[in-house]
């Protein structure tokens, strides 16, 4: 009697978990897409429309000596999350990065004011540049840069 009270609370997280992928797999499947909010990590939102901002535009990401500073939103820099900063697009607007090259997908959350360089579309996290780099850059890739739409 002992050992099913000890297993009754591993078969409900087990199950509980199984559920959880479950429903994102199947939502995928019908063509919805999930996208992990960047600010909040533990709410999933369904996203239904993605609207083209900028094809082509030039990506960076932050320099290490930003770590623990406020961005101009107030929230503290980590380059370890999923931000970015865009010089014009309103703070916690959601985006979806896609890397030229690779087609590899990123979404970040606008916390920050930049770049600061006239060729510089959008400045990336640290994390969420190597998501979507090739093998071989230079410190900027090409980016395309679609908003995502609730």
């Amino acid at each position: 009697m002992k050992k099913l009270v000890y297993i009754l609370p591993l078969l409900f997280v087990f199950f509980q978990q199984k559920d959880k992928v479950k429903t994102t797999t199947d939502a995928q499947k019908s063509g919805v897409k999930i996208v992990v909010d960047t600010i909040k990590k533990d709410t999933l939102k369904a996203v239904e429309k993605l609207e083209m901002y900028h094809k082509g535009a030039h990506a960076s990401y932050y320099a290490n000596r930003f770590n623990g500073r406020r961005t101009a939103s107030g929230v503290r820099f980590s380059n370890k999350g999923l931000t970015c900063a865009h010089r014009k697009l309103p703070f916690g607007t959601k985006l979806k990065v896609t890397g030229v090259k690779t087609k590899k997908v990123v979404y970040v959350t606008v916390t920050d004011r930049g770049p600061f360089h006239k060729n510089r579309h959008i400045d990336l996290t640290k994390k969420a540049f190597d998501m979507i780099k090739p093998a071989s850059y230079g410190g900027h890739i090409e980016v395309d840069i679609e908003l995502v739409k609730k």
